[in-house]
């Protein structure tokens, strides 16, 4: 069988099971690392008006509208950040 030849999912299967108890036949494992999503905790009171909110923007879920006002509200920080940086240099400059 040539390098290019592709095998069919069958064959690859049958080949897997073949060298399933050679160890010698196996690439040393590799360690995959799952993201955790954050999690924060939030009164209910400040969860119900959100949930509210989510509704109001007919967004799906409550997690993807918080994900989106979040983002909004880091852009927002970070430009006052630079701006202010900015004016800061400006004077000192």
């Amino acid at each position: 069988m040539s390098a290019k030849a592709k095998l069919t999912e069958f064959e690859i299967d049958q080949k897997v099971i073949a060298q399933a108890d050679d160890n010698a036949a196996w690439e040393k494992p590799i360690l995959v690392r799952r993201t955790r999503a954050a999690s924060l905790s939030i009164p209910p009171d400040l969860a119900a008006r959100a949930a509210f909110l989510a509704k109001l923007h007919r967004k799906p879920s409550l997690e993807e509208w918080l994900t989106r006002v979040i983002q909004e509200r880091i852009e927002l920080e970070e430009a006052a950040f630079i701006g202010a940086k900015q004016e800061l240099a400006a004077k000192t400059g």
